[in-house]
């Protein structure tokens, strides 16, 4: 426990002045890492703002309307409103609550969490070293063993995040409680990789929250410090896991998620992300986190970024076509103007048909429409040649609506309105929810303006949707 004690001496005295810089920016440092870790950091273990206690998991209702009881009020003139009401109530169509992927999510965290709280470490090990092992995915993609992982140390990092919420917390916060007793697992457990890569992530987790969301130059002395102690904790043991299996896809994305200083090269970056890539190309987070991090605000260039994102659709042909072009670009070309500029449209439109003909599930077909429409079609920035490849990308979402929707999953439509932050903070989830099922009943009925105009209404079904007479 010396690395602990270390630990603890390098933050002695922090927690009582902490200060916090959570002034969002495009070069979010904690939401590009967090990607980079393969798992989104909306609170863990959390059932959808959509369930119902007394409704079935399975649940769905018809989203005719785009107003709840708590959605945010909106102020139109009545003329408007009845043009609105009249369009919306044009379309029928099914929202689960929750979603098949919510459900998967949430049962594989809070089965994760349980074992925790009975302290059946051995059993939480065997499980996810299984899920590691067959490279075991979720309906929607994500990766089970960071899944399980992430709900494993779900108490410590929520404790920690909520302690430093507000500028200064409390001093007797228990800040490294948790963590602590994460610690004493480790040091029963020391050959146990999963448990490594456990205890890591969650050095890693309150390090972002120590740090905030801001740039480098806004961080307060005492919390870059605090940033710097646990990351260098969790590189420490990371590299203590000799005795690791080395086609680990858990191990080698939390590597990924180390990647953190100057002295980093660009080349390094690319390896470790293709070894990850390379383990389990299905999972798309890596995909997205290395189109991030090659863009020139984190490691990397422009040409660089284009050689990636080609040589990874080159070896991920199998598994996505052209889409392993796609994914790579798909989060860099929405914060980089220059890097939508310089994008490969047509290379890029064809991996979106590769990947909704490979992937065509409802949660993968709601992603890709809410990017195009909302991500890419709200973020237009004054440059005419990235606003030309946005445009062009935001009219996708008429295909992809018109020919795979089958339901309607809103919060993957709010996230797309803010850029897929993964650590937005939301103070009224349902209110968010709402927000994202306006946009998308919206956005859909425009897709469908013709038919609504001639009488019809919209009906989705498990086909797809069609055009019936009132």
């Amino acid at each position: 426990m010396t690395q602990m004690a270390s630990l603890l001496r390098k933050l002695k005295g922090i927690s009582p002045s902490v200060q916090r810089a959570d002034i969002a920016d495009d070069g979010s440092k904690r939401a590009d890492a967090q990607t980079a870790a393969g798992v989104n950091s909306t609170t863990p273990a959390k059932p959808s703002p959509f369930r119902k206690r007394n409704s079935p998991p399975a649940a769905k209702k018809l989203c005719t309307e785009t107003v709840q009881e708590d959605a945010p009020v909106r102020k139109k003139n009545s003329r408007q409103s009845d043009t609105t009401a009249r369009i919306l109530n044009s379309l029928s169509i099914p929202c689960p609550d929750p979603t098949l992927e919510e459900r998967t999510r949430d049962a594989h965290q809070n089965h994760a969490l349980r074992l925790v709280r009975q302290e059946d470490w051995e059993k939480l090990s065997g499980l996810i070293n299984e899920a590691d092992r067959n490279n075991t995915m979720t309906p929607g993609g994500m990766s089970v063993a960071e899944l399980l992982a992430f709900g494993a140390r779900a108490d410590v990092v929520m404790a920690a995040e909520h302690a430093l919420l507000d500028s200064v917390p409390e001093h007797d916060a228990p800040l490294m409680r948790g963590i602590e007793a994460l610690e004493f697992v480790l040091a029963e457990y020391p050959d146990d990789y999963i448990i490594g890569c456990i205890v890591a992530h969650a050095h890693m987790d309150m390090a972002w929250a120590w740090r905030g969301i801001g740039w480098d130059v806004e961080i307060a002395p005492r919390n870059r410090e605090a940033f710097d102690a646990h990351f260098a904790r969790a590189r420490d043991i990371v590299k203590s896991l000799r005795n690791a299996p080395k086609d680990s896809a858990l191990l080698a994305s939390t590597s990924c998620a180390l990647l953190r200083g100057d002295n980093i090269s660009t080349k390094s970056i690319a390896d470790r992300y293709e070894a990850l890539i390379n383990l389990n190309p299905e999972n798309t987070s890596p995909l997205r986190a290395l189109g991030t991090h090659m863009l020139p605000r984190w490691y990397g260039t422009y040409q660089e970024l284009e050689l990636e994102a080609r040589r990874t659709a080159a070896r991920t042909q199998q598994i996505w076509g052209a889409g392993g072009y796609t994914w790579v670009m798909f989060d860099a070309i929405s914060v980089d103007d220059e890097a939508c500029a310089r994008l490969d449209l047509p290379f890029f439109m064809e991996g979106l048909h590769d990947i909704v003909m490979r992937r065509p599930d409802p949660h993968t077909v709601n992603l890709l429409a809410a990017y195009c429409a909302n991500t890419m079609g709200q973020a237009y920035s004054g440059n005419d040649a990235a606003d030309h490849i946005r445009a062009q990308i935001a009219a996708c979402a008429r295909w992809i609506v018109r020919e795979h929707l089958t339901e309607l999953h809103p919060m993957i439509w709010a996230h797309a309105a803010q850029g897929f932050v993964n650590n937005l903070r939301v103070s009224s989830a349902s209110r968010f929810a709402a927000a994202g099922q306006d946009d998308a009943l919206r956005i859909i009925a425009g897709l469908f303006k013709r038919e609504i105009a001639e009488g019809k209404r919209i009906i989705f079904t498990d086909e797809g949707p069609i055009a019936t007479a009132v």
